[in-house]
């Protein structure tokens, strides 16, 4: 029999109560699949625009990021949405958040409410900036960037270990991957342009696969940018994935996202019932009966299968991408050819020759898009391997600060080693500071302008970057200059990648150059951050004589800068270090400091020096009290080459037992015993 309106209507459970339990039993199944806290993975900062603290720009950013990580739920049930502040250039600022689509409006939320508040800690005075978590990610600009697609910054992510049949493999994913794109592309789940996907590689291994963009992008738009990430997806490994601020793409060898949630957002419709003609009435409490037990027990199933799965992710993930020497890196993503470098470089041609350090020679470029670039071709006998070179490539392609060189590219064939970084026009630092004619374009608000720079990025490398970096090589050459005179500190080929709770280490392989060297490191192999605070110390005497530390010895002031600079402070007379074309034009009251602090950072006992950060607060607030300095460690170069070291105490009274090669052109030392 047919039910009638009026039974359905007599029933305590309707159909509107059966489909409201329904709905909020999914409800409770989708709140469980995400409540994992969410995971950096990599950021951006433009350091091509900066904007000053407290400026227009930064209140219409933290406008934008109020409205970006507001409670308006209905943005994170989309995993989409825009805003704008400001009233046109150069201060509007355009921002925009997209959550991977499996994700419920509560994960979102947590997403980007972590991404807005790490991306100000990541990039804090930069214009354009983006930051990926694992299930979302968060950009702005000075720029529109709304309805556009954009195929950089890009970063490239991959697991370790190679996959056993690569060529049918990535026939497999590329068949796969080029039907998934237009799905993606379409914007059917939900109006999500998002799509996933599965196949079976092998009777026991399974390849899924996700694809996403903005939702404010056309069709045709999106199907270009997947185009791009795919092009720039690295094969051949067990999962890898490609990120670009308007699209992304991923595969793995396990699940990785909520197949449960994914059903939910386009629910097959259910199929049309023929009703039953001449049989018995089946009342609706039966039917409720009947089929809301084997719903929840289905929905507690999938929880637990979730949860299992979950486990089983953290389990292969964490390994994959977390681990110290394989971290999430773009260098796979920046490489270049080696006939394009080439050509950038006219076959490196010495009238393109910028200059030749300890590990090679760098060269300008300019490459086919007009962008000049110096390139750094590293000696075949430098004596720099393979991992040497991976490691400056992981390191400073992590690295995005305004006071650092950045890292555009590098190209790794045969026995080439190649480092293609920005161009910055005013060569370095030493160029200008000991040149007798050039030294005066350096007037003494610019000198303490380039000494808080560089202390500002050297607080980067020490505590605000994602890995503690000791520099070790820290010297007016590796000081660049921009166009507007602000210093880059460049060649991180020597650092040192330190985990979170590591500072200090012991080498037998002591690479730096002397005169900038800390004594316990040029004697012991000992360093630690403090090493590079003694390095920084030596520089900013530099910078205020003018005049270089490993030949100041010949002047016949003293045996060396920073004890000419202790004993002008014992005498009363710091003034004395000041460079001469300076002493009508200056602040007193800055140079005597800087001298004072110069000194705190040259003391013996590396304890006793302060941190990068305490530096960084002694240039910007005078409201703080410098300690009384101690008679700094300083060394004697001989005639026979021989090193040693003196102090006020008799830590490093003896002289070394063998002669140690000296650097007459402060090339870098790289060996002082053998291994």
């Amino acid at each position: 029999m047919i039910i009638k309106r009026s039974d359905m209507a007599s029933s305590p459970f309707n159909s509107s109560s059966i489909v409201l339990l329904l709905s909020l039993l999914l409800h409770i199944s989708y709140r469980a699949e995400a409540q994992d806290e969410p995971t950096y993975l990599s950021h951006f900062c433009s350091n091509n625009t900066v904007f000053s603290p407290n400026s227009t720009y930064q209140r219409n950013l933290d406008t934008v990021l109020t409205t970006l990580s507001s409670t308006n739920t209905s943005n994170y049930v989309s995993g989409f949405a825009n805003s704008t502040a400001g009233q046109g250039p150069p201060d509007q600022v355009y921002g925009l958040f997209l959550c991977r689509g499996d994700q419920s409006s509560s994960s979102c939320q947590d997403c980007i409410t972590k991404a807005s508040q790490q991306i100000l800690q990541k990039c804090p005075q930069e214009k354009v900036s983006v930051i990926w978590f694992d299930v979302c990610m968060l950009t702005y600009s000075n720029q529109s960037i709304f309805s556009t697609v954009r195929e950089a910054p890009g970063i490239s992510m991959f697991n370790t270990v190679n996959i056993s049949d690569p060529s049918s493999f990535n026939q497999l994913l590329g068949e796969t991957l080029t039907a998934l794109l237009p799905k993606a592309a379409s914007g059917q789940l939900a109006g999500k342009k998002f799509g996933v996907d599965k196949t079976n590689f092998t009777a026991s291994q399974t390849l899924y696969m996700l694809a996403q963009c903005t939702p404010d992008l056309t069709a045709a738009e999106c199907n270009r940018c997947l185009q791009v990430a795919v092009g720039r997806l690295l094969l051949g490994r067990q999962g890898a994935r490609y990120l670009l601020p308007s699209c992304n793409v991923r595969y793995e060898t396990y699940l990785f996202y909520n197949e449960t949630a994914i059903a939910l957002l386009s629910p097959s419709p259910a199929p049309a019932v023929p009703r039953p003609q001449g049989k018995r009435k089946i009342s609706t409490g039966v039917i409720f009966a009947i089929v809301v037990p084997i719903f929840v027990t289905v929905v507690v199933f999938l929880i637990l299968c979730c949860f299992l799965q979950k486990r089983t992710m953290q389990r292969h993930e964490v390994p994959q991408y977390t681990s110290v020497g394989d971290d999430i890196t773009t260098t796979e993503s920046l490489q270049f050819d080696f006939a394009a470098i080439q050509a950038a470089t006219n076959n490196f041609s010495a009238d393109n020759k910028l200059g030749e350090g300890g590990f090679g020679e760098v060269y300008m470029g300019r490459l086919v898009n007009g962008q000049d670039v110096a390139v750094k071709r590293l000696s075949r006998s430098s004596g720099q391997g393979a991992e040497e070179f991976k490691n400056e490539v992981v390191v400073v392609a992590k690295l995005q600060h305004r006071n650092l060189v950045r890292l555009l590219g590098f190209c790794l064939e045969e026995e080439e080693k190649i480092l293609i970084y920005e161009y910055v026009p005013n060569k370095s630092l030493d160029y200008f500071l000991f040149d007798p004619e050039k030294r005066a374009l350096l007037d003494w608000s610019r000198r303490y302008k380039i000494i808080s720079g560089i202390a500002r990025g050297m607080l980067y490398l020490h505590e605000d970057s994602r890995l503690r970096i000791i520099h070790r090589d820290l010297k007016t050459s590796n000081v660049l200059l921009d166009v507007d005179m602000n210093p880059k500190i460049s060649d991180f080929g020597m650092a040192r990648i330190f985990g979170v709770d590591q500072t200090q280490g012991t080498t037998n392989r002591v690479v730096g150059t002397y005169g900038y060297m800390s004594p316990e490191y040029a004697m012991h192999g000992q360093f630690s951050a403090k090493s590079d605070v003694y390095s920084f110390g030596v520089l900013v005497l530099e910078i205020i004589s003018g005049e270089k530390n490993s030949s100041f010895y010949q002047s016949g002031h003293a045996e060396d800068l920073p004890s000419y600079a202790w004993k002008q402070w014992r005498k009363g007379t710091p003034g004395e270090v000041l460079d001469p074309i300076l002493r009508d034009s200056c602040s007193r009251n800055e140079v005597t400091r800087c001298i004072h602090m110069s000194l705190l950072c040259l003391q013996e006992d590396p304890a006793d020096r302060p941190t990068m950060a305490t530096i960084a607060l002694m240039l910007n607030s005078y409201s703080i009290t410098l300690a009384d300095p101690q008679q700094p460690a300083f060394f004697l170069h001989s005639r026979t080459g021989q090193l040693y070291s003196e102090s006020g105490n008799s830590g490093f009274g003896k002289s070394t037992s063998k002669s140690l090669p000296m650097s007459v052109n402060e090339m870098s030392i790289t060996e002082v015993e053998p291994r």
